[in-house]
């Protein structure tokens, strides 16, 4: 043989690679702040850990990614938003357990890199970071030829936030008696999109350039819209221990994340109709049949998160929310109960 193999024979462009990482380190600097100690590119990140003023510091982590949202992008070329729900979910993640985030890493692999994609994807990143004021520390490309197909990748990300120990949330105060509050979805969010396209893309036979008139946009727009992170809205509440709990719901629905937050003996009864079900969900529901008990179990059903709270302390809640311009319905009660959810 007498031609020199290289790399890039192999499939991996390393100079690809370089070109997309100097416009990721311009990205991730946007969200650089004091307490940042390192520089895109080295081995680690590092972050300064002191923590003044805040008693008996507790960090809280959380690992996702955003499922089979990612084959929408795929087919439509959208690819700037993922990356902001990533950070989203994995912001109201920590959130629940009454974290503020510090800094985020994330992971891109694909087959073929695209530095125009890749950077796409990163700069949703970076805009979610900066809305939830968090450091984009650092993260990883991975270029792997033969094991994406081709156009496809797939992203993680990794948060680490703190909470000073006696303001963890944790559900141990929730008792019968509490109400449930809830917090309105965009749609999806990053769950159910597998039923979600075999239903609107197989069964329906839609694309995502349909336009359907009951949902007042196309299929691909009401599918890509945002994770959202409820960090703003909840934060000046965080510490007035008004807020027994908080559930995400994410994969499970209202059925399986509920419990996750409640403690031995309580139970949940979720009152139908006390909330604005979206288009969507309807429209899903219809072109399946699909049951109510499984519609709760996958979807969010316009919820994103659950408030567990007094009866007493609602009020305040609910006003802190209005203040803001936040939407907030009362959407059930704990009972007595082995730790499930009632649909009443």
């Amino acid at each position: 043989m007498s031609k020199s193999i290289t790399y890039s024979d192999a499939g991996v462009s390393i100079d690809a690679a370089n070109a997309a990482v100097e416009k990721i380190k311009r990205l991730a600097r946007g969200t650089f702040n004091a307490r940042t100690l390192s520089e895109i590119g080295s081995f680690g990140g590092m972050f300064d850990g002191a923590f003044p003023g805040l008693s008996e510091p507790v960090l809280v982590a959380s690992a996702d990614g955003v499922g089979t949202k990612l084959k929408v992008a795929f087919m439509t070329g959208v690819h700037d938003t993922v990356g902001r729900d990533l950070v989203n979910h994995c912001t109201n993640d920590i959130l629940v357990q009454g974290a503020r985030p510090l800094f985020f890493l994330d992971y891109v692999a694909t087959g073929v890199l695209s530095p125009e994609v890749i950077v796409s994807v990163v700069d949703g990143v970076a805009r979610g970071c900066r809305e939830n004021g968090c450091v984009l520390l650092g993260g990883e490309t991975a270029e792997m030829p033969g094991f994406y197909a081709e156009g496809e990748y797939d992203v993680a990300g990794f948060i680490v936030g703190v909470v000073g120990r006696a303001k963890v949330i944790d559900g141990s105060r929730v008792e019968p008696g509490d109400v449930l509050l809830g917090l309105p979805s965009a749609g999806l969010h990053t769950n159910g999109y597998s039923l979600a396209r075999k239903l609107l893309f197989e069964v329906a036979g839609y694309d995502v350039d349909t336009r359907l008139d009951e949902l007042g946009e196309t299929v691909g727009e009401a599918l890509l819209r945002p994770h959202l992170s409820y960090l703003k809205p909840l934060e000046g509440l965080l510490d007035t221990g008004a807020v027994k709990a908080l559930a995400h719901i994410t994969g499970g629905g209202l059925l399986e994340n509920i419990p996750r937050v409640l403690p031995e003996g309580t139970a949940v009864e979720i009152e139908k109709g006390s909330w604005d079900v979206p288009a969507l969900f309807r429209v899903m529901q219809r072109l399946g049949n699909v049951s109510e008990a499984e519609m709760h179990r996958t979807f969010n059903m316009g919820v994103g998160m659950v408030v567990v709270c007094t009866p007493a302390d609602a009020l305040a809640v609910k006003t802190h929310l209005d203040n803001l311009g936040e939407t907030c319905y009362t959407i059930g009660r704990v009972t007595r109960g082995a730790r499930e959810v009632i649909l009443a």
